[in-house]
């Protein structure tokens, strides 16, 4: 990852980020009613689940398909265990698929360019 890839995502993981704080105050409230909180963990099921089925069905056609499943997988994640940790596993698999990725491209550049030069 760049520098400035790791430090974006470092400044959002910060507690002190106001998105962030803005959410734990949002969840505190909801967690005061019981009621609301089961009312807020179906709307955040189907809000999850919806977005991933989109994802799917955008995956055959050009566009961030998988992007949006991975982004419908994040938001179930924040309510269900078991999604949370799907997204952690995928987070993971990514991170490796994008670095093999990167390295391959470097590769395949130095050889274009050595073998421009050498011509």
């Amino acid at each position: 990852m760049t520098v400035s890839l790791q430090r974006d995502i470092d400044s959002g993981r910060s507690s002190g980020h106001p998105i962030r704080r803005f959410l734990r105050r949002s969840r505190a409230w909801v967690d005061r009613y019981p009621r609301l909180r089961w009312v807020y963990r179906v709307l955040v099921g189907v809000l999850g689940s919806t977005v991933a089925v989109i994802g799917l069905i955008l995956v055959p056609l050009p566009g961030p398909g998988w992007l949006v499943v991975f982004l419908g997988i994040a938001i179930l994640g924040t309510e269900f265990p078991a999604a949370h940790r799907l997204a952690v596993v995928l987070k993971r698999i990514l991170t490796t698929v994008w670095a093999w990725w990167r390295s391959r491209r470097a590769r395949a550049s130095a050889g274009t360019s050595t073998a421009s030069a050498g011509s």
